[in-house]
């Protein structure tokens, strides 16, 4: 069935009062100030209100501001660039917290062994969860103009968070450093990888964000191995580890802190930081709890995964610390495959497809028995990491600040209650049951959210 016509392009095309009236305002330049203004108005509504194939825009979220011009150059050198420089914001965001697996397996080994899993999981989910909030402050910043400013603050509080971590010998220390000072960075960094691409994109939209949010699986795979071969081969101490992957953000943070072009113009002044208008709309308030519950089981394989295959699956210190970044490397293909399918069969039928895939995932890791070959924990990590990876694609629209909170919740609890469920006595079946459950129900929640925008019909793009 083929796709409506772009609302967007028939903006353009379709004469409007405003264009019509244009031309008698040439010799009044008091008149055509208002006229430009009122279009300017008129044309915010309109991008505000619509997507690129006509529908409501994405129920999802994001802090985007309206684009000087309606036209939108759906690709070019100054575009693909963007989505350059978006790729290292979610390198050093989500790819640090995709990383954080390996810390958490660090803490409890040698540098704070004496503190449970469900305690040290909580210095990443703090760190996730301030990443998710902070868009709700950082968002009106970035509509006012202030993109370039957010990366730069939020590159200075990565790379100061990751210098005293690595300073840290103690559990409050690292929650101070890693999981507050970094965590606001994050989301700093955050807000403007998910807002800066899809202004320079329409029909292209969800693959040019499937490519910069590939960026975090990278960074999982990459830090996540860097730091390993630091310690283990290189035999470094954990302080000039953690220090020489400071000095690796900063490197790589430099490229979006010189290239960010911000081709929106500032928004009018929020009357309210925090808007709850949208739960007004059913699919919003949906989607919203639909992403609270997946993410309450989204990140426990990334945090538990190397644990598992040590105590659990039974493989060498070096094969179970592999685990994670092969489920890092799964979620790349996750990032860019279905944002490409997205742009043809719909975010939200692609979101529920792989969130349900992922749920059963989930419950397909409770059949891996004790002592378990490499190859079969290898296939199912990639295979959990490529479908979980398109939990992200969606997460763009004009209301991120408060789906995403309700994101962050789940991430806040999930991982410290799957802790607390594995417990003293290594409970694996029921921590992998509450990954499965949690994420078939985000899926099934973003099924009613689909079936409630754009009817039961499967055929729709929605």
């Amino acid at each position: 069935m083929a796709a409506p016509q772009s609302h967007r392009e028939s903006f353009e095309k379709e004469e409007t009062p405003y264009t019509s009236r244009a031309h008698s305002y040439v010799d009044d330049p008091e008149k055509q100030e208002q006229h430009l203004h009122h279009q300017q108005q008129d044309q915010s509504d309109t991008l505000r209100k619509y997507s690129t194939d006509g529908s409501p825009l994405e129920i999802s979220s994001s802090h985007l501001s309206v684009p000087a011009s309606p036209y939108i150059p759906d690709g070019g050198f100054t575009a693909w660039f963007q989505v350059t420089s978006g790729f290292f914001l979610f390198f050093n965001s989500w790819g640090l917290i995709n990383a954080f697996g390996v810390f958490q397996s660090y803490y409890k080994s040698t540098l704070i062994p004496y503190e449970t899993e469900s305690n040290l999981s909580w210095i990443g989910s703090i760190e996730a969860f301030l990443l998710c909030c902070c868009t709700i402050f950082a968002g009106p910043a970035f509509d006012r103009g202030y993109g370039r400013t957010l990366v730069i603050a939020g590159t200075l509080m990565v790379v100061f968070g990751m210098m005293m971590t690595s300073l840290c010998t103690t559990y409050w220390q690292l929650m101070l450093a890693q999981g507050l000072c970094m965590g606001i960075g994050h989301g700093g960094l955050f807000i403007v990888s998910i807002a800066i691409v899809p202004s320079y994109f329409s029909t292209k939209r969800s693959f040019a964000i499937g490519l910069a949010a590939s960026g975090s699986s990278l960074g999982g795979v990459i830090y996540t191995i860097v730091f390993h071969r630091l310690i283990d081969v290189h035999h470094l101490s954990f302080g000039w580890a953690t220090r020489i992957l400071g000095f690796m953000a900063l490197g790589t943070l430099v490229i979006p802190c010189v290239c960010i072009k911000q081709r929106a113009i500032p928004a009018a002044p929020r009357k309210n930081i925090i808007d709850f208008s949208g739960f007004k709309e059913l699919p919003f308030s949906l989607f919203s709890l639909a992403s609270f519950v997946g993410f309450i089981g989204l990140y426990i394989p990334f945090f538990y995964i190397s644990t598992f295959s040590s105590t659990k699956a039974g493989l060498d210190d070096i094969m179970a610390f592999y685990m994670l970044p092969i489920l890092s490397a799964g979620s790349v293909a996750g990032r860019i495959l279905p944002g490409f399918a997205a742009d043809y069969l719909g975010p939200l039928n692609m979101l529920s497809f792989c969130t349900v895939v992922a749920g059963i995932l989930g419950f397909c890791w409770i059949a891996i028995p004790a002592h378990a070959s490499v190859g079969g924990l290898l296939v199912w990590s990639l295979l959990y990491g490529c479908f979980s990876g398109a939990f992200v694609i969606p997460f763009v629209g004009g209301r991120l600040g408060m789906n995403t909170f309700c994101a962050a919740l789940g991430l806040l609890i999930g991982t410290p209650i799957a802790g607390v469920i594995l417990g003293d006595n290594n409970a694996w079946t029921g921590l992998q049951a509450f990954c499965g459950a949690t994420l078939l129900a985000g899926g099934a929640l973003v099924m009613v959210t689909r079936w409630s925008r754009a009817g039961a019909g499967l055929a729709r793009r929605a």
